[in-house]
């Protein structure tokens, strides 16, 4: 049975930087919410019912969004962002779904058992996607797609988007072929040194570019300042 989500919003009449500041240091999040003919809404959510809403639902389940006293809207989380220093949401979109029309929405893939390859053999999981994209309903919009992948016995097998069981009523965006997770055979002590030294190699050659472009910076300052550089005759 699919989990019914459900978040409470508040309606936003004041606007600007002022305003957004003054709701976060009350623990407000600013959000909107849109849709196809819709018209947009500014909204306010508090930060701790939110959290542990996207923690639960993501951007891939259906959420039934109360804006005061009215009914209940379906929405999904259409996008959210954060701040680079603290994490914490600065603002939320919510997309208001009409649950007749189809939509599209990325759900995550969430990868099931052991693959044999990497138990016995030492080999390397390697998840070419963690989400793919989908069109569907929204009565048909499922929260993650399981990923059985105890079939990868050998080096080289792999799982692709033809290889999985899709509900009813979803369909995938991606090419048939594509490669969702592999199991690649372990690097030799050959391998990894080598990759080392390429590291090493590179972060070197950063620094050195890096010291010339500081050089070059410093000899265009003293230039324009009509000073001498410092470069020996």
């Amino acid at each position: 049975m699919t989990e019914l989500f459900t978040i409470h919003c508040a309606q936003r009449t004041a606007v600007g930087r002022n305003s957004v500041e003054r709701l976060r240091a009350k623990g407000m999040i600013p959000a909107v919410v849109y849709g196809h003919n819709v018209t947009p809404q500014s909204l306010m959510v508090a930060v701790n019912p939110f959290s542990k809403l996207y923690k639960a639902a993501g951007e891939s389940s259906l959420v039934d969004m109360i804006i005061g006293e009215e009914k209940p809207i379906k929405v999904i989380i259409h996008d959210i962002q954060r701040d680079p220093v603290s994490n914490a949401f600065t603002h939320i979109d919510f997309y208001q779904v009409n649950m007749s029309e189809k939509i599209t929405a990325e759900v995550e893939l969430v990868f099931e058992g052991i693959a044999p390859a990497v138990k016995e053999l030492g080999g390397i999981l390697v998840k070419n996607l963690t989400h793919i994209k989908i069109e569907c309903l929204p009565a048909d919009l499922p929260h993650t797609i399981t990923i059985d992948i105890t079939t990868l016995h050998q080096f080289n097998d792999n799982i692709r988007i033809s290889g999985i069981t899709i509900p009813n009523g979803v369909t995938v965006l991606h090419d048939a072929n594509e490669t969702i997770v592999l199991v690649t055979a372990p690097r030799s002590e050959e391998e990894l040194k080598a990759l080392e030294e390429t590291v090493v190699e590179n972060v070197q050659a950063v620094e050195v570019s890096g010291a010339a472009e500081k050089e070059a910076e410093q000899r265009e300052k003293e230039a324009a300042a009509g000073e001498p550089t410092s470069e020996k005759k």
